[in-house]
């Protein structure tokens, strides 16, 4: 009945009508409080820009860094480090790769670097790839080796560090099958 009344009644549609000035009136106060509204703004975009293309056209040399993301359709001959770096199937890139999530579909000659690391099938990488997980899709070439880390973003210093430890770990503690071998003969 409520429904009857407000398509037959004009009173009904006069007090919409009424409804929607009484929201302008707060958007005329928003447009005048709209400095803060527009730092609200700027800050939201701040955590999640758009991410940044670097068309089949471009050639860079040097190293790129960013807290965002990247699209790569073009050549890069340096280092990339942002948190999503996409390659695309025509881009190459030529030099080391650190990213949180890195999706691989052109090619790359270099290390990667990645928390989640993934190559498609028109993926194409020659070197090693540190990553904590990693998907390699059927038809993907890739030449190099795997190693899995927990923070592969910061293992360069640890990856120094990490060859040194079983080295010294069997001479001192004998602990692993080389190292105990070594020392069993020496007590004899």
């Amino acid at each position: 009945m409520f429904s009857k009344s407000k398509i037959n009644d004009p009173a009904p549609k006069a007090d919409s009508a009424a409804k929607p000035q009484m929201p302008a009136a707060p958007a005329a106060d928003k447009s005048q409080s709209d400095t803060g509204g527009a730092e609200f703004k700027a800050t939201a975009p701040k955590a999640k820009p758009p991410a940044s293309i670097l068309s089949s056209d471009l050639h860079v040399t040097g190293n790129l860094k960013t807290t965002g993301d990247i699209q790569v359709e073009g050549t890069v001959e340096g280092d990339i480090r942002a948190h999503l770096l996409t390659i695309g199937e025509g881009a190459t890139i030529k030099g080391e790769v650190i990213a949180d999530d890195v999706v691989i579909n052109g090619r790359i000659v270099g290390r990667v670097r990645g928390l989640k690391v993934r190559l498609t099938s028109t993926a194409r990488v020659e070197g090693d790839i540190i990553h904590k997980t990693i998907a390699i899709e059927s038809g993907a070439h890739f030449e190099g080796s795997v190693q899995r880390q927990d923070d592969p973003l910061n293992a360069g210093a640890k990856g120094g560090q990490k060859p040194q430890a079983p080295a010294q770990a069997p001479a001192g503690g004998g602990q692993q099958a080389g190292g105990g071998g070594n020392q069993q003969p020496a007590k004899a």
